[in-house]
């Protein structure tokens, strides 16, 4: 299914770990923009459905445009006055963006067996089939809970 939520689980458990060094947002962000391809070509039949972005050449082009596309909102709403840069703030989003994108590859390599994460150079996909789907989600979710019980942990403890 395109765009789906089990990558974020990656996403909270990295930021729960590390929240000023991750962007769970430009995660989640890249993420999303690298299954608008397989979206795509489901609406229109096309084959392999995971294709170039499902790469991790294509990723490293995705996560950058996400981060880029992160620092120019930031900039754009900095300029109006309505957000003040914290330090730190966009390496957090590239590595985030970064993360969530070469992340998505490395997942998806699991469970679809169209992916060539290693294009151009390689057809090969090592990774397929390496977990059952149902225990790939539930270390999914599991992580997703981790990393939301981490942050709402530290925001308890912040707010002492």
């Amino acid at each position: 299914m395109p765009i789906t939520p089990f990558h974020f689980g990656l996403g909270a458990a990295l930021h729960g770990a590390a929240p000023r060094h991750l962007s769970f947002l430009a995660f989640c962000a890249a993420n999303v923009l690298i299954d608008v391809e397989s979206a795509w070509n489901l609406l229109r039949g096309h084959h392999p459905v995971h294709a170039f972005f499902h790469s991790y050449l294509g990723a490293t082009l995705a996560g950058l445009l996400t981060a880029g596309l992160g620092w120019l909102g930031r900039r754009w709403r900095q300029r109006r006055g309505s957000v003040k840069r914290p330090p730190g703030q966009a390496r957090a989003v590239t590595v985030g963006a970064l993360l969530g994108a070469g992340s998505h590859v490395m997942l998806d390599s699991v469970m679809h067996a169209d992916i060539r994460p290693l294009a151009p150079f390689s057809e090969a996909n090592g990774l397929y089939g390496l977990l059952p789907l149902p225990e790939l989600h539930l270390l999914l979710v599991g992580l997703g809970v981790l990393g939301g019980l981490a942050v709402w942990l530290r925001r308890l403890h912040a707010g002492e």
